[in-house]
Protein backbone atom coordinates (compact mmCIF):
# COMPACT_ATOMS: atom_id res chain seq x y z
CA UNK A 1 0.00 0.00 0.00
CA UNK A 2 1.23 3.48 -0.86
CA UNK A 3 2.58 5.51 2.07
CA UNK A 4 0.31 8.40 3.01
CA UNK A 5 1.45 11.83 1.85
CA UNK A 6 -0.12 15.29 1.67
CA UNK A 7 1.08 18.06 -0.61
CA UNK A 8 3.45 20.55 1.04
CA UNK A 9 1.77 23.44 -0.80
CA UNK A 10 -1.96 22.59 -0.87
CA UNK A 11 -3.94 19.88 0.95
CA UNK A 12 -4.38 17.28 -1.79
CA UNK A 13 -3.18 13.89 -0.60
CA UNK A 14 -2.83 10.26 -1.57
CA UNK A 15 -6.57 9.68 -1.34
CA UNK A 16 -6.10 10.75 -4.97
CA UNK A 17 -4.40 7.54 -6.12
CA UNK A 18 -2.95 9.23 -9.23
CA UNK A 19 -1.31 12.12 -7.38
CA UNK A 20 2.40 12.71 -8.03
CA UNK A 21 4.79 14.75 -5.89
CA UNK A 22 8.05 16.42 -6.86
CA UNK A 23 11.22 16.35 -4.77
CA UNK A 24 9.86 19.19 -2.62
CA UNK A 25 6.60 17.40 -1.89
CA UNK A 26 4.54 19.65 -4.18
CA UNK A 27 1.77 17.82 -6.01
CA UNK A 28 0.99 17.76 -9.70
CA UNK A 29 -2.26 19.68 -9.12
CA UNK A 30 -0.21 22.67 -7.94
CA UNK A 31 2.38 22.26 -10.66
CA UNK A 32 -0.32 22.10 -13.35
CA UNK A 33 -1.99 25.25 -12.01
CA UNK A 34 1.27 27.22 -12.02
CA UNK A 35 2.25 26.03 -15.47
CA UNK A 36 -1.07 25.94 -17.36
CA UNK A 37 -3.48 28.34 -15.65
CA UNK A 38 -1.60 31.26 -14.12
CA UNK A 39 0.09 32.46 -17.34
CA UNK A 40 -3.25 32.55 -19.19
CA UNK A 41 -5.65 33.67 -16.45
CA UNK A 42 -6.27 37.42 -16.12
CA UNK A 43 -9.12 38.15 -13.67
CA UNK A 44 -8.41 41.88 -13.78
CA UNK A 45 -8.98 44.87 -16.02
CA UNK A 46 -7.47 43.00 -18.95
CA UNK A 47 -9.90 40.12 -18.50
CA UNK A 48 -12.80 42.49 -17.91
CA UNK A 49 -12.09 44.20 -21.21
CA UNK A 50 -12.01 40.86 -23.02
CA UNK A 51 -15.34 39.82 -21.55
CA UNK A 52 -16.84 43.22 -22.32
CA UNK A 53 -16.15 42.49 -25.99
CA UNK A 54 -17.76 39.06 -25.64
CA UNK A 55 -20.77 40.61 -23.89
CA UNK A 56 -21.18 43.05 -26.78
CA UNK A 57 -21.32 40.13 -29.22
CA UNK A 58 -23.88 38.37 -27.01
CA UNK A 59 -26.07 41.48 -26.84
CA UNK A 60 -25.87 41.88 -30.61
CA UNK A 61 -26.88 38.26 -31.20
CA UNK A 62 -29.89 38.73 -28.93
CA UNK A 63 -31.05 42.03 -30.37
CA UNK A 64 -34.82 42.01 -30.79
CA UNK A 65 -35.20 38.75 -28.85
CA UNK A 66 -36.65 38.29 -25.35
CA UNK A 67 -33.21 37.28 -24.05
CA UNK A 68 -29.70 37.10 -25.44
CA UNK A 69 -28.31 34.10 -23.55
CA UNK A 70 -29.25 31.38 -21.10
CA UNK A 71 -27.68 30.42 -17.80
CA UNK A 72 -28.36 27.66 -15.32
CA UNK A 73 -29.17 28.77 -11.78
CA UNK A 74 -28.62 26.44 -8.84
CA UNK A 75 -28.69 29.03 -6.09
CA UNK A 76 -25.03 28.35 -5.34
CA UNK A 77 -22.46 31.13 -5.01
CA UNK A 78 -20.91 30.78 -8.47
CA UNK A 79 -24.15 30.97 -10.44
CA UNK A 80 -25.60 33.64 -8.13
CA UNK A 81 -22.64 35.99 -8.43
CA UNK A 82 -22.38 35.34 -12.16
CA UNK A 83 -26.02 36.35 -12.64
CA UNK A 84 -25.48 39.53 -10.61
CA UNK A 85 -22.43 40.54 -12.65
CA UNK A 86 -23.72 39.90 -16.16
CA UNK A 87 -26.96 41.77 -15.52
CA UNK A 88 -25.74 44.71 -13.47
CA UNK A 89 -22.33 45.34 -15.07
CA UNK A 90 -22.66 44.01 -18.62
CA UNK A 91 -26.37 44.59 -19.36
CA UNK A 92 -27.00 41.05 -20.54
CA UNK A 93 -30.53 39.66 -20.59
CA UNK A 94 -30.21 35.99 -19.68
CA UNK A 95 -33.01 33.49 -19.52
CA UNK A 96 -32.47 32.15 -16.02
CA UNK A 97 -32.97 28.40 -16.11
CA UNK A 98 -33.39 26.22 -13.04
CA UNK A 99 -33.64 22.42 -13.06
CA UNK A 100 -35.45 20.98 -10.05
CA UNK A 101 -34.12 17.48 -9.43
CA UNK A 102 -36.08 17.07 -6.22
CA UNK A 103 -33.33 17.91 -3.71
CA UNK A 104 -33.34 21.72 -3.36
CA UNK A 105 -32.70 23.07 0.12
CA UNK A 106 -34.93 25.83 1.45
CA UNK A 107 -31.94 28.19 1.42
CA UNK A 108 -31.33 27.51 -2.27
CA UNK A 109 -34.95 28.25 -3.18
CA UNK A 110 -34.85 31.47 -1.14
CA UNK A 111 -31.55 32.58 -2.70
CA UNK A 112 -32.81 32.00 -6.22
CA UNK A 113 -36.01 33.91 -5.62
CA UNK A 114 -34.14 36.79 -3.98
CA UNK A 115 -31.89 37.27 -7.01
CA UNK A 116 -34.68 36.90 -9.54
CA UNK A 117 -36.80 39.47 -7.72
CA UNK A 118 -33.91 41.82 -7.05
CA UNK A 119 -32.80 41.83 -10.69
CA UNK A 120 -36.31 41.93 -12.13
CA UNK A 121 -35.88 38.74 -14.14
CA UNK A 122 -38.08 35.78 -15.01
CA UNK A 123 -37.20 32.26 -13.89
CA UNK A 124 -37.83 29.21 -16.04
CA UNK A 125 -37.97 25.99 -14.02
CA UNK A 126 -37.88 22.47 -15.44
CA UNK A 127 -38.93 19.74 -13.00
CA UNK A 128 -37.42 16.29 -13.52
CA UNK A 129 -39.77 13.31 -13.21
CA UNK A 130 -39.13 12.27 -9.63
CA UNK A 131 -39.88 8.56 -10.03
CA UNK A 132 -37.34 8.31 -12.84
CA UNK A 133 -34.74 10.40 -11.00
CA UNK A 134 -35.21 8.26 -7.90
CA UNK A 135 -34.82 5.03 -9.89
CA UNK A 136 -31.59 6.22 -11.51
CA UNK A 137 -30.14 7.41 -8.20
CA UNK A 138 -30.95 4.09 -6.53
CA UNK A 139 -29.27 2.27 -9.42
CA UNK A 140 -26.05 4.19 -8.74
CA UNK A 141 -26.26 3.35 -5.02
CA UNK A 142 -26.68 -0.34 -5.89
CA UNK A 143 -23.75 -0.15 -8.30
CA UNK A 144 -21.46 0.71 -5.37
CA UNK A 145 -19.66 3.53 -7.21
CA UNK A 146 -18.54 6.86 -5.72
CA UNK A 147 -20.06 9.13 -8.40
CA UNK A 148 -23.61 9.14 -7.02
CA UNK A 149 -24.33 12.70 -8.13
CA UNK A 150 -24.32 11.86 -11.84
CA UNK A 151 -28.13 11.46 -12.05
CA UNK A 152 -28.56 15.03 -10.77
CA UNK A 153 -25.66 16.57 -12.67
CA UNK A 154 -26.54 14.88 -15.95
CA UNK A 155 -30.17 15.99 -15.74
CA UNK A 156 -29.10 19.59 -15.13
CA UNK A 157 -26.69 19.69 -18.06
CA UNK A 158 -28.88 17.78 -20.51
CA UNK A 159 -32.02 19.82 -19.82
CA UNK A 160 -30.18 23.11 -20.27
CA UNK A 161 -28.46 22.08 -23.52
CA UNK A 162 -31.62 20.67 -25.06
CA UNK A 163 -33.56 23.81 -24.18
CA UNK A 164 -30.88 26.01 -25.76
CA UNK A 165 -30.92 23.85 -28.88
CA UNK A 166 -34.71 23.82 -29.22
CA UNK A 167 -34.99 27.59 -28.83
CA UNK A 168 -32.03 28.61 -30.97
CA UNK A 169 -30.06 30.15 -28.09
CA UNK A 170 -26.44 30.63 -29.14
CA UNK A 171 -24.79 31.54 -25.82
CA UNK A 172 -24.81 29.54 -22.59
CA UNK A 173 -23.30 31.25 -19.55
CA UNK A 174 -21.56 28.88 -17.17
CA UNK A 175 -20.38 29.58 -13.61
CA UNK A 176 -17.32 27.35 -13.87
CA UNK A 177 -14.18 29.20 -12.81
CA UNK A 178 -10.53 28.90 -11.86
CA UNK A 179 -10.87 31.01 -8.71
CA UNK A 180 -12.68 28.30 -6.75
CA UNK A 181 -12.29 25.27 -9.04
CA UNK A 182 -8.75 25.29 -10.41
CA UNK A 183 -8.06 21.93 -8.74
CA UNK A 184 -10.25 19.27 -10.29
CA UNK A 185 -11.77 16.30 -8.56
CA UNK A 186 -9.83 13.14 -9.40
CA UNK A 187 -11.64 11.02 -11.98
CA UNK A 188 -11.97 8.10 -9.58
CA UNK A 189 -13.86 10.39 -7.17
CA UNK A 190 -16.28 12.06 -9.57
CA UNK A 191 -16.46 10.41 -12.98
CA UNK A 192 -17.62 12.08 -16.20
CA UNK A 193 -21.27 12.99 -15.85
CA UNK A 194 -22.14 12.61 -19.54
CA UNK A 195 -20.76 9.13 -20.22
CA UNK A 196 -23.95 7.65 -21.68
CA UNK A 197 -22.42 4.19 -21.93
CA UNK A 198 -21.81 4.11 -18.17
CA UNK A 199 -25.20 5.56 -17.27
CA UNK A 200 -27.04 3.05 -19.45
CA UNK A 201 -24.97 0.13 -18.16
CA UNK A 202 -25.57 0.96 -14.49
CA UNK A 203 -29.26 1.65 -14.99
CA UNK A 204 -29.64 -1.44 -17.17
CA UNK A 205 -28.21 -3.61 -14.40
CA UNK A 206 -29.81 -2.02 -11.35
CA UNK A 207 -32.74 0.13 -12.50
CA UNK A 208 -36.33 -1.03 -12.23
CA UNK A 209 -38.25 1.24 -14.62
CA UNK A 210 -37.87 2.79 -18.06
CA UNK A 211 -36.51 6.34 -18.13
CA UNK A 212 -39.06 7.73 -20.58
CA UNK A 213 -38.74 11.42 -19.80
CA UNK A 214 -35.39 11.72 -18.00
CA UNK A 215 -33.17 14.00 -20.15
CA UNK A 216 -30.03 12.58 -21.73
CA UNK A 217 -27.17 14.34 -23.49
CA UNK A 218 -24.09 12.61 -24.81
CA UNK A 219 -20.70 14.29 -25.00
CA UNK A 220 -20.95 14.17 -28.80
CA UNK A 221 -24.23 16.09 -28.69
CA UNK A 222 -23.16 19.02 -26.56
CA UNK A 223 -19.41 19.12 -27.24
CA UNK A 224 -19.51 18.68 -31.01
CA UNK A 225 -23.02 18.83 -32.50
CA UNK A 226 -24.16 21.92 -30.59
CA UNK A 227 -20.80 23.64 -30.69
CA UNK A 228 -19.68 23.07 -34.26
CA UNK A 229 -22.88 22.37 -36.19
CA UNK A 230 -25.31 24.64 -34.32
CA UNK A 231 -22.83 27.33 -33.23
CA UNK A 232 -23.73 27.23 -29.54
CA UNK A 233 -20.99 28.69 -27.35
CA UNK A 234 -20.44 28.06 -23.65
CA UNK A 235 -18.95 31.14 -21.98
CA UNK A 236 -17.40 31.25 -18.50
CA UNK A 237 -17.38 34.93 -17.52
CA UNK A 238 -15.99 34.38 -14.01
CA UNK A 239 -12.66 33.38 -15.56
CA UNK A 240 -12.33 36.92 -16.92
CA UNK A 241 -13.47 38.87 -13.89
CA UNK A 242 -12.23 39.48 -10.35
CA UNK A 243 -13.91 36.78 -8.28
CA UNK A 244 -13.34 35.52 -4.76
CA UNK A 245 -15.68 33.79 -2.31
CA UNK A 246 -15.39 36.66 0.17
CA UNK A 247 -16.21 39.30 -2.44
CA UNK A 248 -19.17 37.35 -3.80
CA UNK A 249 -20.59 36.60 -0.35
CA UNK A 250 -20.41 40.26 0.66
CA UNK A 251 -21.96 41.61 -2.53
CA UNK A 252 -24.74 39.02 -2.66
CA UNK A 253 -25.63 39.44 1.01
CA UNK A 254 -25.81 43.22 0.79
CA UNK A 255 -27.69 43.39 -2.51
CA UNK A 256 -30.10 40.47 -2.16
CA UNK A 257 -29.97 39.08 1.36
CA UNK A 258 -28.33 35.99 -0.12
CA UNK A 259 -27.35 33.38 2.48
CA UNK A 260 -24.19 31.23 2.22
CA UNK A 261 -24.00 27.44 2.50
CA UNK A 262 -21.72 25.46 4.85
CA UNK A 263 -19.82 24.09 1.85
CA UNK A 264 -19.65 24.40 -1.93
CA UNK A 265 -22.45 22.44 -3.67
CA UNK A 266 -24.52 22.18 -0.50
CA UNK A 267 -27.46 23.94 -2.15
CA UNK A 268 -28.65 20.38 -2.86
CA UNK A 269 -29.80 18.29 0.11
CA UNK A 270 -28.58 15.15 -1.65
CA UNK A 271 -25.17 16.59 -2.51
CA UNK A 272 -24.73 17.76 1.06
CA UNK A 273 -25.24 14.19 2.29
CA UNK A 274 -23.24 12.64 -0.54
CA UNK A 275 -20.18 14.92 -0.49
CA UNK A 276 -20.26 15.69 3.22
CA UNK A 277 -20.79 12.16 4.52
CA UNK A 278 -20.98 9.37 1.94
CA UNK A 279 -17.79 10.00 -0.04
CA UNK A 280 -15.41 10.55 2.91
CA UNK A 281 -16.77 7.77 5.16
CA UNK A 282 -17.25 5.11 2.49
CA UNK A 283 -14.42 5.87 0.06
CA UNK A 284 -12.08 8.19 1.95
CA UNK A 285 -12.64 10.97 -0.59
CA UNK A 286 -13.10 14.41 0.97
CA UNK A 287 -14.05 16.94 -1.71
CA UNK A 288 -13.10 19.75 0.67
CA UNK A 289 -9.47 18.90 -0.15
CA UNK A 290 -10.14 19.84 -3.78
CA UNK A 291 -12.12 22.96 -2.84
CA UNK A 292 -9.67 24.21 -0.22
CA UNK A 293 -6.67 23.49 -2.45
CA UNK A 294 -8.24 25.66 -5.15
CA UNK A 295 -8.65 28.47 -2.62
CA UNK A 296 -5.06 28.04 -1.42
CA UNK A 297 -3.69 28.29 -4.95
CA UNK A 298 -5.74 31.41 -5.68
CA UNK A 299 -4.76 33.13 -2.43
CA UNK A 300 -8.13 32.91 -0.67
CA UNK A 301 -7.15 30.51 2.12
CA UNK A 302 -3.95 29.49 3.86
CA UNK A 303 -2.86 25.90 4.06
CA UNK A 304 -3.03 26.01 7.86
CA UNK A 305 -6.62 27.24 7.71
CA UNK A 306 -7.51 24.38 5.36
CA UNK A 307 -5.88 21.77 7.57
CA UNK A 308 -7.74 23.10 10.59
CA UNK A 309 -11.08 22.85 8.79
CA UNK A 310 -10.27 19.36 7.53
CA UNK A 311 -9.68 18.18 11.09
CA UNK A 312 -13.46 18.30 11.64
CA UNK A 313 -15.90 16.23 9.54
CA UNK A 314 -17.87 17.93 6.78
CA UNK A 315 -21.11 16.53 8.18
CA UNK A 316 -22.75 17.11 11.55
CA UNK A 317 -22.42 13.90 13.63
CA UNK A 318 -25.39 15.00 15.73
CA UNK A 319 -27.78 15.02 12.77
CA UNK A 320 -26.37 12.33 10.46
CA UNK A 321 -28.96 9.74 11.58
CA UNK A 322 -31.72 12.19 10.66
CA UNK A 323 -30.06 12.75 7.29
CA UNK A 324 -29.96 8.98 6.70
CA UNK A 325 -33.67 8.77 7.47
CA UNK A 326 -34.49 11.70 5.20
CA UNK A 327 -32.46 10.48 2.21
CA UNK A 328 -33.74 6.91 2.55
CA UNK A 329 -37.36 7.99 2.93
CA UNK A 330 -37.20 10.25 -0.12
CA UNK A 331 -35.67 7.43 -2.15
CA UNK A 332 -38.43 5.08 -0.99
CA UNK A 333 -36.19 2.67 0.93
CA UNK A 334 -35.43 2.02 4.59
CA UNK A 335 -32.50 3.57 6.41
CA UNK A 336 -31.24 0.01 6.98
CA UNK A 337 -31.12 -0.61 3.22
CA UNK A 338 -29.28 2.66 2.66
CA UNK A 339 -26.72 1.65 5.30
CA UNK A 340 -26.22 -1.66 3.50
CA UNK A 341 -25.19 0.26 0.39
CA UNK A 342 -22.72 2.19 2.55
CA UNK A 343 -20.95 -1.01 3.64
CA UNK A 344 -21.11 -3.00 0.38
CA UNK A 345 -17.89 -3.71 -1.59
CA UNK A 346 -16.35 -0.63 -3.19
CA UNK A 347 -16.70 -0.21 -6.94
CA UNK A 348 -15.34 2.32 -9.44
CA UNK A 349 -16.36 3.54 -12.87
CA UNK A 350 -13.97 0.95 -14.30
CA UNK A 351 -16.23 -1.86 -13.04
CA UNK A 352 -18.87 -0.84 -15.60
CA UNK A 353 -18.95 -0.12 -19.31
CA UNK A 354 -17.57 3.34 -20.03
CA UNK A 355 -16.27 5.68 -22.71
CA UNK A 356 -13.23 7.03 -20.90
CA UNK A 357 -11.26 6.65 -24.12
CA UNK A 358 -13.66 8.97 -25.96
CA UNK A 359 -13.41 11.68 -23.32
CA UNK A 360 -9.60 11.42 -23.36
CA UNK A 361 -9.52 11.60 -27.16
CA UNK A 362 -11.85 14.58 -27.24
CA UNK A 363 -9.85 16.48 -24.63
CA UNK A 364 -6.55 15.83 -26.42
CA UNK A 365 -8.01 16.84 -29.78
CA UNK A 366 -9.48 20.10 -28.50
CA UNK A 367 -6.23 20.89 -26.70
CA UNK A 368 -4.12 20.24 -29.79
CA UNK A 369 -6.41 22.47 -31.85
CA UNK A 370 -6.04 25.20 -29.25
CA UNK A 371 -9.79 25.25 -28.61
CA UNK A 372 -9.67 24.24 -24.95
CA UNK A 373 -6.85 24.68 -22.50
CA UNK A 374 -6.06 21.58 -20.46
CA UNK A 375 -4.51 21.46 -17.00
CA UNK A 376 -1.99 18.69 -17.41
CA UNK A 377 -1.17 16.43 -14.50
Amino acid sequence: MRQYQVCSNCVMDTSDSKIVFDESGVCDHCIGFTRDVLPNWHPNERGKALFAQQAERIRAAGSGKPFDCIMGMSGGMDSSYLLHLVVTEFRLRPLVFHVDGGWNTDIAVSNIQSLIKGLGLDLYTEVINWEEMKDLQLAFFKAGVPHLDIPQDHAFVATLYHFANQHGIKYILNGGNFATECVRNPLEWLYYGTDMTQIRDIHGRFGSRALKTYPFSSILFHKFYLRYLKGVQVVKPLNYLPYTKALAAEVLAQAYGWRPYPQKHFESRFTRFYEGYWLPTRFGYDTRRVQYSSLILTGQMTRDEALEKLAAPAYDPATIDEDFEYIASKLGISAAELRQYHTMPLKTYRDYANQEWLFDLGAKTLHLLGIERAIKR
